[in-house]
């Protein structure tokens, strides 16, 4: 049996997960704890079906991995999204809103090329499921989008974001995701990423970051701070609210105190142990953290 083995799980956070609690500790409450239903919306759907282009543009051979082939393959991407999730179409009034949809869609994958050209490409890993088990028994885990190593071994991590990129005083928030998963690497394999590659979709911009080990023990010291403060709300049960700009996209007003709501009760002994043994066992999907803890 590994020290691995041997560990006991604490818990388990994500990228996601971890943000949701940064941004607002009831939010992660609502999610984690309580697993309110969210409806998906035209944004996330739209993200999903583009990633899911990126991914499966490099399964072409290179010197076939253009524009063209990257609009070919979007309409095929979106119903094979539409056979999982039959209840997608329903986001749409009408044909002419999903086709302005699929437009945008198709305009982000164009941007792509403009940052980047596959063809010169050949990424290491595609939608990399990574965990790693930090020596208190905290397991950090995601999924990368794209994983790229040099003939030299040096290693970039990039992630696509249909959205735009933030301003430069918001660069810090979008930058965790990625220190993230650079210390989940560190930790699996004891070598500090060279870059870390935000594409930004939906405006076509870049940001980039060069990590070093400072860097990243400062971000498992976050990661382990944000743990035992979403301990210490388990323990007490207070979930607070932290309004902000965002709330005018949450799906959960009803139930926020902010907004005149009140929360489900709480179960009278939260489902730890179970939830621990979950995080153990299941490997989440690339688009759900609904496993975290």
């Amino acid at each position: 049996m590994t020290i691995e083995e041997q560990r006991e799980i604490i818990g388990a956070l994500s990228p996601s997960r971890a943000g949701d609690f940064m941004t607002c500790p009831l939010l992660y409450r609502f999610r984690v704890i309580d697993q309110l239903p969210e409806r998906p919306t035209l944004a996330m759907v739209r993200g999903t079906v583009v990633h899911a282009v990126l991914e499966r543009l490099f399964d072409l051979p290179a010197e076939a991995r253009t524009i063209a082939a990257a609009r070919d393959m979007l309409e095929p991407q979106w119903q094979r999204l539409l056979d999982e999730e039959p209840e997608y179409a329903a986001l749409f009034a009408d044909d002419a809103e999903r086709d302005s949809w699929l437009e945008e869609a198709t305009t982000m994958l164009e941007r792509y090329f403009t940052l980047e050209d596959p063809r010169r490409l050949e990424p290491a890993e595609r939608e990399l499921y990574v965990e790693a088990l930090l020596d208190d028994g905290l397991m950090l885990r995601g999924y990368i989008d794209r994983l790229d190593v040099a003939p030299t071994g040096e290693v970039r991590v990039v992630d696509y974001k249909t959205g735009t990129a933030p301003r430069a005083e918001f660069e810090a928030k979008a930058l965790f995701q990625m220190k993230f998963y650079a210390l989940v690497l560190w930790r699996l394999h004891g070598k500090v990423p060279r870059l870390l590659q935000l594409m930004y979709l939906g405006n076509g911009e870049i940001l980039r970051y060069a990590p070093d080990e400072d860097d990243l023990r400062a971000t498992e010291r976050k990661v382990r701070a944000l743990w035992q403060a979403i301990q210490r709300a388990a323990e007490t049960g207070e979930w607070r609210a932290r309004p902000s700009r965002l709330c005018a996209w949450c799906e959960h007003q009803a139930f926020c105190p902010e907004y005149g709501g009140t929360p489900p009760p709480l179960p009278d002994r939260l489902p730890w142990p179970a939830l621990r043994a979950r995080a153990a066992a299941e490997v989440p999907s690339p688009r759900s953290d609904q496993a975290d803890l």
